[in-house]
């Protein structure tokens, strides 16, 4: 009931602006010792039986962000306190960029979603693979290596597609070591053409040179794919095959849509009609149907993050029931406020 007063207030201002003033004003409590300890207390939950297992990390629950909320790696201690057993931070370009032109953020309160077009606005893989690190040092100063991060990897808008893999390559090998898996990007919306990476071939020759890469290394990083609910089963079935092919660790499924289908006719025409990825309760239905595609013809051989209209615990159970092994909040966590977390991970305790 709090939360709703004040989700109330804080929707009477731009999106983006409020986004920065709620993480700013979290990071200044958990700055002081014994607000950041309350916090924690009020959030957190270590049960034992939330952990699990997947794709040989250790998550304390299954709960995670999905990328494009932290994308700097600015708030991983204020998002640790909150309760999610992982963070995944980015999308991280090589080179730093602004995004694309403000507004670009947009509420459709009537529909519990929103419509983005940020166009991975970042700060570049260098600035942010050093507060990475700074993470690292705190985690150990702490002996608290409890949070589990992926780095969301993409190309930078200039780069032509046919050397996108060269893009993909170097954020690889900047974040190999401070990160704890990742997930390659090539379904936003709001990158020019970056969806048409999600083609059998051009998808394939990144995915196969990471993976080289990977093999490099003395211990492997986890590599996934995110992919869009706006795929038909031609396009799964590639991905499917490719994802048995490049041996990839999971998938992440899904991103934004570009559809407009089913959205109440409260929603603002305006705001309704802006381009980017729409994002909440109106992609539920749909990344399901991608969910259960992918677990029912790779055989359920192929971890699943889900992602997609998760607000409540009942919504978890569904993408956990269809066999997803794990999932992110984003546009829920807006809409339900910093308790998300911990009642989703009530509610799965409670089925036991």
């Amino acid at each position: 009931m709090f939360y709703s007063a004040v989700r109330k207030l804080l929707f009477n201002f731009d999106p983006e602006a409020v986004h920065y003033f709620a993480m700013n004003s979290l990071k200044t409590a958990c700055n002081i010792p014994f607000a950041k300890k309350i916090i924690e207390r009020s959030f957190e939950d270590n049960n034992p039986s939330l952990q699990k297992n997947v794709f040989g990390l250790n998550f304390k629950n299954p709960v995670g962000l999905g990328a494009g909320f932290d994308k700097n790696a600015l708030y991983l201690r204020e998002l640790k306190a909150l309760g999610f057993g992982f963070v995944e931070i980015g999308t991280v370009t090589p080179k730093p960029q602004p995004g694309n032109d403000k507004p670009r953020l947009f509420r459709l309160p009537a529909d519990k979603a929103l419509i983005n077009r940020m166009g991975f606005n970042n700060d570049g893989v260098h600035a942010i693979k050093k507060r990475l690190y700074e993470w690292l040092e705190e985690v150990d100063r702490l002996k608290d290596n409890s949070l589990v991060i992926g780095g969301n990897i993409g190309k930078n808008k200039v780069t032509p597609n046919k050397d996108a893999w060269k893009d993909y390559d170097i954020c690889f090998r900047e974040l190999f070591d401070c990160v704890n898996y990742f997930v390659v990007n090539v379904s936003s919306p709001n990158t020019p053409g970056l969806r048409e990476l999600q083609e059998k071939d051009s998808l394939r020759k990144i995915l196969a040179h990471l993976q080289t890469i990977n093999y490099t290394y003395s211990k492997q990083k986890p590599l996934l794919l995110k992919i869009a609910p706006d795929l038909n089963h031609a396009q799964l079935d590639d991905i499917i095959a490719l994802a048995f092919e490049v041996k990839l660790d999971g998938i992440v499924a899904t991103n934004t849509t570009i559809s407009r289908e089913g959205l109440k006719a409260e929603s603002s025409k305006l705001k309704a009609s802006e381009a980017g990825g729409l994002s909440g309760k109106p992609v539920f239905e749909k990344s399901n149907e991608v969910l259960q595609y992918l677990i029912r013809n790779s055989d359920n051989k192929i971890p699943v993050i889900a992602s997609g209209g998760i607000f409540t615990g009942e919504d978890a159970k569904v993408k956990l029931d269809a066999g997803a092994s794990l999932v992110q909040v984003w546009t829920g966590f807006i809409y339900e406020g910093p308790s998300i977390v911990k009642n989703i991970n009530r509610f799965l305790l409670n089925l036991d």
